[in-house]
Order: structure tokens, then C-alpha cells, then sequence
């Protein structure tokens, strides 16, 4: 029976019903966590062997050109490292820079070099701006948002569509006010919502139109091979796009292997237009003198081949499928019958977004964690932390044993039934 046509004293009884499976639940004294997208032991465990690949004195620790991967140089990365990731982002080796470990890190970094120089060494840096405000879709990826907020951005709100984000208030948006530099995009299998942006959200980017010249697009494509089903979702080469009208300046890209071989010991890359990448080289001259090439020559050698990549994540949807089946069926079976929520069923990534009824998710989250288990906080998904309708919440699957993701999942449910029996009694009294 939906919850929203169930009487006073019906209501009451189901509320005792949910109370008394929680409060068992609370007396397991569970220490659960499923606050942040964290690959699992057993995904961890697959890259092990890439550790020996250049480990031994008789290795060959120089790249296919000859570069001594010991030793200095090589800012943008070794040609066997470039030629592993440039497929994943659909760009030219030249169009590619090899860094350290995290895209956040490159992320954060290019923000600051704009702030500081600009973004070509022609349009002012962003220090010189009255005003920098920021379009953040959402529900989003909260550490996007806190990059810009570190740095005093106006942070403006976008709804998501089932296809990508309003590009109606985009477009308006961006040809009206020269304040507004960038936009922050996840656009396949986006965190949180596991959606993937359509053709047409793709082209409507490339052909914007911004009244600022040195407005930037952050194409943050942290899953674009994380699939969940031999189905995967397909999304349009934004650079290419963008070529096709003149506009390949405007769009910086980021991804890294981060979930894919070890979270704080993986390479992330940035692509962007030979004259952005001629352009950040210059300033990374000063910054480095190079990233870890030993690391980037044990991915190549350990992966093969983007094609060796691509069969390794296969091995990761084994693992983590399972754990995305756990709580989507737990949802299904528990929660959609009464009419309380909504939820995603991605085809990819690695969260699900979770919308309970309206002014239910800090509550929700709490009974989560009075219970033991650690949710990513309410709120978090939106700029500033503040979801207007208290709604969203970012399930993460991918960490906890199957076991204790079961456990968890059911809590999970207890504790949306709760939250939600209390609104809708609150509001008959």
C-alpha cells in the first residue's frame, strides 16, 4: 500500500513495525561505511601485479622512445603512458599531458593557473575579476564544488535532466553575464546521478556561446570506462565536437585510473587543444620538472594496451555489479511499493542518487548513522551544501563486502520508511 494513502492509525502501526527492525538493527552495533565511492579490497587486489612490472635490477626501465623513466624530464608525460590514455579520452597524443596520481589534484591546480595567469596568457587572470561565478549541475560532486568555493567563486546552481544538465539555462545563462568562467561537468555515468550526457547536450556545449572569452569547461570523465553491463552507455567526444566549430579551446578534460588499478598510486591525465596544452606546459615548466615516470611506464607495461585496459575493467564490473544489484533490489522490493522515493539504475560509475520525499534526507542519513552505518552527508551533492528540498542522497556500493552491503541496504530502507511515516504524520497533525 502507498504510504501517502495510508490512515492515522495505519501509519502508526507501520511506523511501530519499521521502529521495532531498526532498533534491532541499531543493537548489531554495525561500523559500516558507504560514505564515499571507494574501490573494494578485491578491486584493489587486481593491480597488484603491477607493482613487480618494473621492480626488478634487471628491468627495463626505459620507454619505448629510450627515455630513462629514472631520471628528470619528460613534463607531459612518456609516449607508452600517452598512448594507453589517449584512447580513453578519444584525443590525440599531443593533446594529452600524463600527471601524478589525482585528477582533482590537476583539477584544482588548473583553476589556480587561470586565477593566477589566465587561461591563455592573453584574457586577464581571474584575480583581476570583480566577480567569478561557477555553473555547478546538480546533484553534483561535492569536492567540485568545495574547489570553487575555497577560491571565493559564486557558485550557481543547475538542475539535471535525465540527458545531462539545463541546457536551456546554461545557454542563457552564459551569454548574458562575463562573470560566469566555467562550468563543471561528469559527463558519463555522473556522480551522483549515473546519467550520460546526450548527443544533443554534447553539440549544445561545443556551440556555446559565452559573453566571457576565457569561459572553461571542466570535463571531469572520471568513468568513462567504468561500465556496469555489456551495454554501456555511449558519449560523444566533446574535443571533437567542439573542433567541428571553432570552439576546442573552451573545453579542459580530466580522468585518471584512481578506481581502476590504486586510488592514491594511479596516473591521472588532462587533455585539452594542442594551443591550451602548449599553453599549460609553460606553466608547468615552473611548477615541475616531471611526474612520476617509473609509475607511468608500470601502467603500461602492466595494462599492455588500451585494449588490455578495457578488459581489466571488466574484471571490476564482476566485482562491483553484484553490489550495485544488492541495494537496486533492496530499493525495489522494499521501498518502491509504498511510493516514497525515486532512484537512478545506472549503467555505469559508481553511485546510485537517491531522492526521498521532500525534507527527508538529513533525517534519513542520521538514523543512518545512529545505527551505524555512515552515509555521504545530506546536502553534500548540491552547491554550498544546501539541497533546497533536503531530497538527494549519493549511495556509494562499491566498498563494503557484499555481506554487510546486504545489512546495510536493509537499514537503509528502515530508515527512509521511518523518516518518511513521520512526515507524512507530522503533516495529519
Amino acid at each position: 500500500m502507498m504510504l501517502s494513502e495510508m490512515s492515522r492509525d495505519e501509519l502508526l502501526k507501520f511506523k511501530a513495525d519499521v521502529q521495532k527492525d531498526y532498533d534491532e538493527f541499531k543493537a548489531k552495533g554495525l561500523t559500516l561505511n558507504m560514505a564515499r565511492g571507494k574501490p573494494s579490497s578485491e578491486q584493489l587486489d587486481l593491480a597488484m601485479k603491477m607493482l613487480a612490472a618494473v621492480n626488478s635490477f634487471d628491468a627495463d626501465y626505459k620507454a619505448s622512445d629510450g627515455t630513462d623513466c629514472r631520471n628528470y624530464g619528460g613534463l607531459d608525460g612518456i609516449v607508452d603512458a600517452k598512448n594507453l590514455f589517449a584512447p580513453m579520452l578519444g584525443v590525440s597524443n599531443d593533446e594529452l599531458i600524463v600527471c601524478g596520481n589525482s585528477s582533482l589534484n590537476i583539477m584544482y591546480d588548473m583553476i589556480a593557473r587561470c586565477i593566477i595567469f589566465g587561461v591563455d596568457g592573453v584574457q586577464k587572470p581571474w584575480k583581476d575579476c570583480e566577480k567569478v561565478k561557477w555553473l555547478c549541475p546538480c546533484p553534483g560532486y561535492d569536492r567540485h564544488f568545495a574547489i570553487c568555493e575555497s577560491f571565493g567563486f559564486e557558485l550557481i546552481p543547475i538542475p539535471m535532466h535525465d540527458d545531462g544538465p539545463d541546457m536551456d539555462m546554461i545557454e542563457k545563462l552564459v551569454a548574458e553575464d562575463d562573470a560566469i568562467k566555467g562550468i563543471w561537468c561528469v559527463p558519463m555515468y555522473a556522480n551522483p546521478t549515473g546519467i550520460t550526457y546526450s548527443d544533443e547536450v554534447v553539440r549544445r556545449f561545443a556551440n556555446l556561446k559565452p559573453k566571457a572569452k576565457d569561459f572553461r569547461i571542466f570535463w571531469d570523465n572520471a568513468y568513462c570506462i567504468h561500465h556496469l553491463t555489456d551495454t554501456p552507455d555511449k558519449l560523444l567526444n566533446l574535443l571533437d565536437e567542439c573542433k567541428k566549430v571553432g570552439s576546442e579551446d573552451m573545453v579542459y578534460m580530466f580522468a585518471s585510473t584512481s578506481k581502476i588499478t590504486f586510488a592514491g598510486g594511479g596516473i591521472a591525465v588532462m587533455a585539452a587543444s594542442e594551443k591550451n596544452v602548449k599553453y599549460i606546459k609553460s606553466l608547468m615548466t615552473v611548477q615541475t620538472i616531471g611526474y612520476d615516470k617509473i609509475n607511468q611506464l608500470r601502467h603500461a607495461k602492466f595494462f599492455g594496451s588500451y585494449e588490455g585496459l578495457t578488459e581489466h575493467m571488466k574484471k571490476h564490473r564482476d566485482i562491483i555489479a553484484p553490489r550495485f544489484k544488492v541495494v537496486l533490489d533492496t530499493l525495489d522490493k522494499e521501498i518502491a511499493p509504498l511510493g516514497i522515493a525515486t532512484w537512478t539504475k545506472p549503467n555505469g560509475g559508481y553511485f546510485i542518487s537517491f531522492d526521498a520525499m521532500e525534507g527527508c534526507a538529513k533525517r534519513i542519513v542520521s538514523l543512518c548513522k545512529e545505527a551505524g552505518v555512515v552515509l555521504t552527508g545530506a546536502g553534500a551533492t548540491f552547491p554550498y551544501g544546501k539541497d533546497p528540498k533536503d531530497s538527494n542522497i549519493r549511495i556509494a556500493p562499491t566498498f563494503p563486502p557484499v555481506d554487510e552491503l546486504k545489512l546495510a541496504a536493509k537499514l537503509f530502507t528502515d530508515a527512509v520508511k521511518l523518516a518518511s511515516a513521520e512526515k507524512l504524520l507530522g503533516e495529519l497533525n
